[in-house]
């Protein structure tokens, strides 16, 4: 009995580690989340069964309540479990809780990282988190809490000079906006990026002030990152950079 965790990367399906998709290709079940691209189940053997758990905002989805018995199940029936996560199954993913529960009911574990969505999807849009002269550090803080509040450490971010990445935070763009300003920083850019490294990825650049209105206008929603810093002006200039490129070889 077996269950492993695989990180399944930030969408595009090519982002997906070497070891993850052995792993997809030997497992008997493949517990899958919604945020996983569909392309990945094609690795599964055609006989593995293929057990879609949700987890998606305001969408039906299996409790995690719910998940961490059916890992057990399927392991202790099938032998060799894969749960398949977005991103990276130990940032904001859950993937502890359901190794634990799995080891506690003498079920082998292994852990195969994946490409974190809160630095590839900016990375892909032309944000770095870090560069010299504009930023030091970075804070990953989830957009909501076990109790749905906003976490304390946005506070403490959001008086930093570091850039501050938002996962899981459209909902309550307004609060966490709100947070910044009260900081002195409503000049302070932002960028949030839909659909991170997919063909209908959508981006939407402004600062603390005008964000709520832009998000309004361009209607872009969830699944989507919120940089907050400096470096998010850094995309803006790199499109500036190329339009006049454009324009002086035209």
């Amino acid at each position: 009995m077996k269950l492993t965790l695989v990180g399944a990367g930030p969408g595009d399906p090519d982002l997906i580690t070497l070891k993850g998709v052995k792993a997809l290709q030997q497992a008997n079940v493949v517990m899958y989340d919604a945020l996983v691209h569909p392309d990945l189940l094609d690795y599964c053997k055609p006989d593995a069964l293929k057990v879609y758990v949700g987890k998606r905002l305001n969408e039906y989805s299996c409790t995690q309540e719910e998940i961490n018995p059916l890992i057990v199940h399927y392991a202790q029936n099938y032998g060799t479990v894969v749960r398949l996560k977005g991103g990276d199954s130990f940032i904001f993913g859950r993937g502890y809780e359901e190794m634990e529960y799995a080891r506690q009911h003498g079920i082998e574990t292994e852990v195969i990282p994946g490409l974190s969505s809160s630095y590839a999807v900016p990375a892909l849009a032309g944000i770095p988190l870090t560069t010299r002269g504009v930023s030091e550090s970075f804070w990953v803080v989830t957009g909501t809490t076990k109790t749905g509040q906003l976490s304390q450490d946005l506070h403490l971010a959001a008086q930093s000079t570091a850039t501050v990445v938002i996962l899981m935070g459209m909902h309550k763009l307004a609060e966490i906006m709100t947070v910044f300003g009260e900081c002195g920083k409503a000049d302070l850019p932002v960028a949030i990026i839909q659909n991170g490294s997919l063909t209908e990825e959508q981006v939407v650049t402004g600062n603390v002030s005008t964000i709520l209105e832009q998000v309004s206008t361009s209607r872009i929603s969830s699944p989507a990152i919120i940089v907050v810093g400096e470096v998010a002006r850094l995309r803006e200039l790199q499109l500036t950079d190329l339009q006049q490129s454009i324009a002086d070889n035209e």
